[in-house]
């Protein structure tokens, strides 16, 4: 017997090990399951999925890397959840958008998801039931905010429930990945703003036109022989596509930020954020009164963003993310004062902050 041999056995007498482990699990996760729905709990428990991966990068002495780590186990707990009750998410679609690849990172592949038209509609959706979650965009780090997310918050019930940053990498992707036979580029503006100066240099006879996703863009380009899409490498194999040109993204430090929303916010679990909608009169001063008790009570404002009123010219409503959760003290003093000052306030959701941009890979 060759060394090589001998070690693939090793392999497979370990292989069944790990099949007899997971069914193990499986069957505990089913008991879990059980408990939970006689006491009418959730299935989705973010605290105890974060307690579980921090354990593992604990145990983790390599050679499997923590990334590696985390996809494998990102997959277990989601066929656990399956397990206990499937787990239904809508995204913005169609399939292959990077939306639909955060709710995979986020949720694993054993989950059902639905990909929806609009933002819109995801949030209709989720309000209505059909789905227990839904995945939105929120801002991309080169092209900032993306208003209807924004917009839609204003008078949904929908808490944001989740957050996950997503590595966006752009490809040029053709049915035969030969850059002399595209006659179009179809792409989301989004991506096309984030590869203009690409396309610019290389091809700047090219026409592109603008479509509702880069899932769409995709399909369209496996259609015609004589086309091109700017979209993801999981859209490529989802669709029979080649590459073309990979990562054509103008900076390549590019994420974009994506919001989990649902019927409820998250329990505290010690490491979270909270958002906030708020409006002020328009008096001088009236903002800069608003967000001080973030600064006296020494609470991070991780973000803020104003957008118009619908219904009432010059005016705007401000959008803030800050550290820690509304139940937890500073915070929930601190909320309690601004709400006072405001002349519309509203929580949109605390939930567990995310540390790490995820990797498409």
């Amino acid at each position: 017997m060759t060394d090589k041999q001998s070690l693939r056995e090793k392999i497979d007498r370990l292989d069944q090990q790990l099949v007899e482990l997971l069914n193990q699990r499986q069957a505990l996760a089913r008991s879990i399951g059980e408990i939970k729905n006689k006491q009418c709990l959730d299935t989705l428990d973010p605290e105890r999925e974060q307690q579980v991966m921090a354990h593992l990068q604990q145990c983790n002495s390599g050679p499997l890397s923590q990334e590696a780590l985390n996809n494998i186990f990102r997959e277990i707990i989601s066929a656990a959840r399956q397990i206990q009750m499937p787990l239904r998410v809508a995204f913005l679609g169609p399939e292959a958008t990077f939306t639909h690849l955060a709710a995979i990172k986020k949720f694993g592949r054993s989950s059902q998801f639905g990909p929806l038209p609009t933002i819109q509609e995801v949030f209709f959706e989720v309000e209505k039931g059909k789905y227990h979650l839904g995945v939105v965009p929120i801002e991309n780090s080169t092209e900032g905010v993306v208003n209807d997310t924004l917009d839609l918050f204003v008078g949904t019930p929908l808490k944001i429930c989740g957050e996950i940053y997503l590595e966006i990498s752009h490809d040029l992707i053709s049915r035969t990945g030969q850059r002399q036979d595209i006659e179009i580029i179809y792409t989301h503006p989004q991506a096309y703003a984030q590869c203009r100066k690409w396309l610019k240099t290389h091809l700047p006879e090219i026409p592109v036109m603008d479509v509702r996703s880069t899932g769409l863009a995709a399909q369209k380009a496996a259609q015609n022989p004589n086309s091109a899409a700017i979209a993801s490498s999981f859209a490529a194999s989802l669709y029979d596509l080649r590459v073309v040109e990979p990562r054509i993204e103008d900076y390549r430090e590019n994420a974009t930020h994506f919001f989990i929303i649902g019927p409820q916010s998250q329990a505290l679990t010690g490491a979270d954020k909270t958002s906030i909608i708020f409006g002020v009169d328009d008096v001088p001063g009236s903002l800069y009164n608003m967000l001080r008790p973030l600064a006296e009570h020494r609470i991070n404002m991780t973000r803020i963003v104003s957008r118009p009123i619908k219904t009432v010219a010059w005016r705007y409503l401000f959008f803030v993310d800050l550290d820690g959760h509304q139940e937890e003290e500073p915070v929930k003093g601190c909320l309690a004062e601004m709400q006072h000052l405001s002349v519309f306030f509203k929580i949109m959701g605390s939930f567990p902050r995310s540390e790490a941009i995820e990797k498409i890979s």
